[in-house]
């Protein structure tokens, strides 16, 4: 029987209709990065102080000055930035170096914050005050996202497979716009956590669907490619992310900047036509025939004939693999192990890499320029990983190149803070392992599971590493006991998630396993010139 594969290379496996496809899901590809990073700006906290009351008297006395008796030191020589003398200490004007040892005349801060304007005229730290006491509900708006990218991972998995990947597909990117827009438009803390968490769940729509509605149209010989470029979107993104929020200072607007292209993304889907694999595997014959004699045309394959009728025998010839859920995971001994594994893997991936990229001030570049070089060293990472898993193995690239993200991290604590270029150098290097190690780890799990139960590997893996997304940002509150304390966690899971992944087998030109007994028996290694590896799979960039 003549399989999609046979009918999609004789329609046009790769033409002018897939490239088409690609370039109108390459927008909302780019745009995705632009809100899943967004919290480094809109939450950034400039420098601050406590309010001084009465200030205005002191008109004889210099802005450092009226801080010097107003604002107690911190260990650094900087001013505090939640404590205030209770009293001025005129004293301190004689000799700036006689700090009162009297802890009673030092209080948190009363009339409120006075910030740092120059870099960034209002964000939601500036806006509702939320530093100090309130510095856990800033870090908490990224985890609201999170939260709600992990909900509607499993809304938008179901309904794209129920009612079609270009619906879901218009309707997550129609509710981004409208949950966007809300989000710019809040006017208290409560209201903007509500909105961008539903932002997140619809957002997750569009990180679910582009890629396998374009995957889906195109050849087998062109899943590498198609995968690669995809990717490659969502590290533009992140560099114009950093564009954007240098030109757009104040973060209501910058919503409105980075939701705005959601309203372009939704016109081009006019041109995208639903999965035709998927119109068949749901017996909707009369459109996948309409899309696929589109195909041909745009492809110029006037010899195609293709009648209805054969769709109809493939469609019904297409027997149901049985119902599995993901309790199926943990059944069996080695499939366990695998589930178990991968599991803390991509939990170190996700939490590591989200560690690095929402952590922008500690590397010595100002936040624009660290989102843009973080973006731009995504792109040859993601070209070397590409060739180093298939000749040293998915097992070993996966490995180190989580290690050597922790590493990176690690290295950082060490490096004195003054010597910022070694402590970029060291970053930069750190995050293009974090890359490599997040498009490692998509191709790796897909090739552990067996058909039958892929996509519930990968929605389960997924949900782990959303899991590790929305508490990255909650452990930079761990400075408060220990200033190095964030490094060393993120340091820590990466370099033990990486070890955990010597647990797991080598898939490296081994038989891609189709059910669970032949993943609990050896795999059965095959030479490399009869396999036909496509390379980084649909899921991978599903960040």
């Amino acid at each position: 029987m003549m399989k999609f594969e046979d009918l999609l290379l004789e329609a046009g496996g790769f033409g002018r209709f897939q490239i088409l496809i690609l370039v109108m899901l390459c927008l909302p590809r780019i745009n995705l990065p632009m809100h899943f990073l967004l919290h480094n700006f809109i939450a950034a906290t400039p420098s601050h102080h406590c309010a001084i009351p009465h200030q205005e008297a002191f008109v004889n006395l210099t802005m450092e000055e009226v801080l010097l008796i107003s604002i107690p030191r911190e260990s650094d020589g900087t001013f505090s930035s939640c404590e205030m003398f209770s009293q001025p200490q005129f004293h301190l004007l004689l000799n700036s170096s006689l700090q009162s040892e009297n802890k009673s005349i030092i209080q948190r801060c009363q009339h409120g914050w006075v910030y740092d304007h120059s870099q960034l005229i209002s964000t939601i730290s500036t806006q509702w005050d939320l530093v100090c006491e309130q510095r856990g509900l800033n870090q908490a708006t990224a985890t609201f996202f999170f939260i709600g990218v992990t909900m509607g991972a499993v809304v938008f998995g179901y309904l794209s497979d129920r009612f079609g990947r270009k619906t879901m597909l218009l309707l997550s990117l129609v509710c981004s716009l409208v949950f966007g827009m809300l989000s710019a438009a809040s006017v208290s803390y409560s209201m903007l956590a509500i909105t961008r968490a539903l932002t997140g769940v619809a957002l997750s729509g569009v990180s679910l669907i582009v890629l396998p509605l374009a995957m889906e149209w195109v050849d087998i010989q062109h899943r590498t490619f198609t995968g690669i470029l995809s990717s490659i979107f969502w590290s533009i993104g992140n560099m114009l992310l950093a564009m954007v929020a240098y030109l757009v200072r104040e973060w209501h607007w910058l919503l409105v900047a980075v939701t705005g292209p959601c309203l372009l993304s939704i016109v081009c889907l006019w041109w995208v036509p639903e999965s035709a694999r998927w119109l068949i595997a749901k017996g909707k014959v009369k459109q996948a025939h309409r899309h696929l004699l589109r195909c041909a045309r745009m492809n110029r394959r006037k010899d195609f004939a293709l009648s209805p009728e054969a769709l109809t025998r493939m469609a019904t010839d297409k027997k149901p693999a049985g119902s599995y859920f993901y309790i199926s995971l943990f059944k069996t001994p080695v499939l366990r192990k695998i589930s178990l594994c991968s599991g803390v893997v991509w939990f170190g991936v996700s939490f590591s890499y989200y560690g690095m990229s929402m952590n922008l001030t500690s590397f010595g570049l100002n936040i624009y320029l660290s989102q843009f070089v973080f973006g731009v060293i995504e792109i040859p990472a993601k070209m070397i990983m590409y060739v180093l898993v298939n000749r040293v193995g998915r097992r070993q690239s996966q490995a180190w190149t989580l290690i050597l993200t922790g590493l990176c991290i690690g290295a950082n604590i060490a490096i004195p803070k003054p010597l910022t270029s070694l402590r970029s150098v060291v970053a930069i290097m750190g995050k293009g392992f974090s890359e490599a190690a997040f498009t490692t780890v998509f191709l790796y799990t897909s090739e552990l599971y067996p058909t039958i139960l892929r996509q519930n590997g990968m929605g389960y893996t997924s949900f782990v590493a959303r899991l590790g997304g929305a508490l990255a940002p909650l452990v930079f509150l761990l400075d408060e006991v220990w200033r190095s304390l964030p490094e060393v966690t993120y340091c820590s899971v990466a370099v033990c998630s990486g070890a955990v992944a010597f647990l797991l087998p080598e898939t490296l030109n081994m038989c891609l396993p189709e059910g669970i007994e032949d993943v609990e028996k050896a795999q059965v290694k095959v030479p490399p010139e009869t396999t036909a590896p496509e390379g980084m799979p649909l899921q991978s960039l599903l960040k």
